[in-house]
């Protein structure tokens, strides 16, 4: 299975990085899922949840919010005012 790039950074640090099987966060429309290849998107965080699937199959969880996501060419990077492991 492909890969994706992810990195979630608060505004005080990185909060996680590395390489996923997938992502589903939480926005304003809805919850969005993203696999390798999935069409570039911006969208704007909801307060809520970013599940990361790791190619190990091993699940991470951070809360965060009032940020937004973006993914293109594989890499997404959520940015969040506040973001945390959990």
């Amino acid at each position: 299975m492909a890969e994706i790039k992810v990195s979630i950074v608060s505004a005080e640090r990185e909060v996680w990085s590395g390489n996923a099987k997938q992502i589903i966060a939480r926005t304003m429309v809805g919850e969005i899922g993203i696999l390798a290849g999935h069409e570039p998107i911006l969208a704007i965080l909801a307060q809520g949840e970013v599940r990361i699937t790791g190619v190990d199959g091993q699940l991470v969880t951070a809360s965060a919010d009032d940020g937004f996501l973006s993914f293109d060419h594989d890499i997404v990077t959520v940015v969040a005012r506040n973001a945390e492991l959990t």
